[in-house]
């Protein structure tokens, strides 16, 4: 099978083909397909039309149980689960269980203020419960530039290590 993570062109049909192998990579150790840079994810990833759009992101599936998880922190309003890419020893996923249209910090309108909060305060105890007494980072990825590959807003937290400046 060809690796296609390094094709990435404007046609539709290339694309579509493209973000189905770069989906396909984050679930798969297969040889048969390279893991996709995240990079080349977020140039792939088509943003919805309507940020309220109804089409489930991989997170809705993640947090409907039909795509498996490392669970590491839930509650009423968010769940928190580790990276399959991790790029640090400590990466972990903290995604908003509604959407409610953001799908980024650029879709962000006064009536998300309470889930933006939720998502960092929950960033916090989740740093503390996996031990990152020494700091963490957090990353918010905002837009194909941004290097955002999944349209439901998420927190990276990445801890662990040493981070280094400037980030990317």
């Amino acid at each position: 099978m060809k690796d296609h993570s390094n094709d990435i062109t404007t046609g539709s049909s290339n694309i579509t083909s493209e973000r189905i192998v770069v989906l396909a990579s984050h679930f798969s150790s297969s040889n048969f397909i390279s893991m996709a840079t995240e990079k080349q994810a977020a140039l792939v990833a088509t943003p919805p039309p309507d940020p309220d759009s109804p089409t489930p992101t991989i997170f809705d599936k993640i947090i409907n149980k039909e795509i498996p998880s490392t669970v590491v922190y839930e509650d009423d309003k968010v769940l928190a689960f580790r990276d399959i890419t991790p790029q640090a020893p400590t990466h972990i996923l903290i995604i908003p269980k509604v959407k409610d249209g953001l799908t980024g910090p650029s879709k962000a309108e006064e009536r998300h203020v309470e889930t933006l909060g939720h998502l960092l305060y929950t960033a916090k105890l989740v740093a503390k419960q996996e031990g990152l007494d020494d700091g963490f980072r957090i990353v918010i990825n905002d837009g194909p530039k941004g290097c955002q590959s999944v349209y439901h807003i998420h927190v990276h937290l990445l801890g662990g290590r040493q981070m280094n400046w400037p980030p990317g």
